[in-house]
């Protein structure tokens, strides 16, 4: 079939393996499964520009990605613009070849949503669209839940979020502050994003947990603390500092549903809560305070803290919940590293310093076997015997892999808060192995790593 629209310029539909592709500016043309799935399924939509020689040969001047994809998906037929042009002038045809593809403009996530939410009101599922448009069904399942959220619509519309940042973001439907926060990371220092996210994570979980008990003291008429009294000599008196009329330790439990008591809940790792009893007058159920010179937080403060220590005690706190959200998201990344066919170039030189200036790290792991190398290669540690030479005999060909996640999760498992309070030589040089691997560290973790603040790489 041939559409004619000028003496010169005709649109026909021609054989993809009769097309010669002329030499393009865009010197590989990948053609990811996605891009080929689309093809097969509804062709090629848009015309390749062509030209034909005195022979006859039509040479293919801007659409060789769709021309080869064609191929690859058996088309028979394609539809070509052949102009009048030629082999002779070179310039021409790099001009129009980068003008081709510097001008063209993709999607951007926002319209891939709108457009999948329209295919699903008409009638069409995840599984089609994903069939139809060459994306994978969880992707479109993902753009499909973000759309169906005015928050989450509008962090990928307006804000600028990724796809994949606003369907995490939906987590936290709801919860204004922290999509808000989320939001402005997200904006402004992506590379903390993760951490960020983990941290909303696990502070809702001991928020969470704290409500509950604070809803379980409320009930049996005790007083709820906002804050952890400072001065363990006033009123309220901690429980912990009294005495009986035996000068024995006071059980909690004795006090329970008593007059005058007040209760702070804290939280802990992992999101646990616990409740803290204080008392305003003990003489009023015959007990005393413990009098102790030093007695209090840290075993020294015998008063109330100055702003200079509630300033550093509130750092202490922010730095210990950042490090517990990065440790997560770290030992997540760098089992999706490993997890790649191929090794890092310099992983010989690493397994080399690993043994040597990090060997004390690494000693726990080697002589006892480590927990976190079993979830670095996604062994599953609650198995019993020797996974990973297990693992190593049915996969040879990661032999580094292996040898990495072992070196690696020893560090690793031997890391925890005090990491960045004090910093060690080895740790740092770990950590920024890992940064030169593309791992994003987190301020609290650039401590560790002994690098200087807001310093970019």
């Amino acid at each position: 079939m041939t559409i004619t629209t000028t003496p010169t310029e005709t649109v026909e539909h021609i054989d993809p393996r009769t097309l010669i592709v002329e030499t393009n500016v865009r010197t590989t043309a990948p053609l990811d499964p996605g891009f080929l799935d689309s093809i097969r399924q509804v062709g090629v939509l848009t015309p390749l520009l062509a030209w034909r020689d005195q022979d006859g040969g039509v040479h293919v001047r801007a659409g060789q990605r769709r021309t080869l994809a064609a191929r690859e998906a058996g088309i028979t037929t394609v539809p070509v613009y052949v102009v009048d042009a030629g082999d002779g002038d070179t310039a021409r045809r790099i001009v129009e070849q980068l003008i081709e593809n510097d001008q063209r403009e993709a999607l951007t996530d926002a319209d891939r949503i709108q457009a999948w939410r329209a295919l699903e009101l008409e009638g069409l599922s995840a599984t089609t669209i994903a069939t139809r448009t060459g994306t994978t069904r969880d992707r479109v399942k993902t753009g499909l839940a973000v759309a169906q959220s005015t928050t989450a619509t509008d962090a990928v519309t307006e804000g600028g979020l990724t796809l994949d940042q606003a369907a995490i973001l939906l987590e936290f439907d709801g919860d204004t502050d922290t999509v808000a926060e989320l939001t402005e990371v997200a904006t402004t220092d992506p590379g903390y994003f993760p951490v960020a996210v983990e941290r909303a994570r696990q502070d809702r979980v001991a928020r969470e947990a704290k409500e509950k008990v604070e809803q379980e003291e409320a009930a049996k008429g005790h007083r709820i603390l906002d804050e952890r009294p400072s001065d363990y000599h006033t009123a309220p008196y901690r429980v912990r500092m009294l005495r009986t009329a035996d000068d024995e330790p006071v059980d909690p439990d004795t006090i329970q549903g008593k007059p005058g008591v007040a209760v702070y809940v804290a939280t802990y790792y992992g999101g646990e809560a616990r409740a803290e009893y204080y008392l305003d007058d003990p003489t009023a159920l015959g007990l005393t305070v413990r009098e102790e010179a030093g007695y209090g937080v840290g075993g020294t403060q015998s008063g109330p803290m100055t702003d200079e220590q509630k300033a550093e005690r509130k750092e202490l706190i922010a730095n210990n919940r950042e490090w517990d959200a990065a440790e997560a998201v770290r030992r997540e990344w760098l089992a999706q590293f490993l997890a790649r066919k191929t090794a890092p170039k310099d992983a010989q030189a690493v397994i080399a310093e690993a043994l040597t200036a990090a060997r004390w790290k690494i000693a726990d792991g080697l002589t006892r076997g480590s927990g976190t190398a079993k979830v670095l290669l996604g062994i599953d540690s609650q198995d019993y015997g020797d996974q990973i030479a297990e693992y190593l005999t049915a996969h040879p060909n990661r032999a580094v892999h292996v040898t990495l996640a072992v070196l690696l999760g020893g560090i690793e498992q031997n890391t925890s808060r005090n990491t960045w309070r004090a910093p060690s030589a080895d740790t740092a040089w770990y950590l920024r192995t890992l940064q030169g691997w593309g791992y994003t560290l987190c301020p609290v973790e650039r401590i560790a790593a002994m690098l200087p603040e807001n310093t970019v790489e």
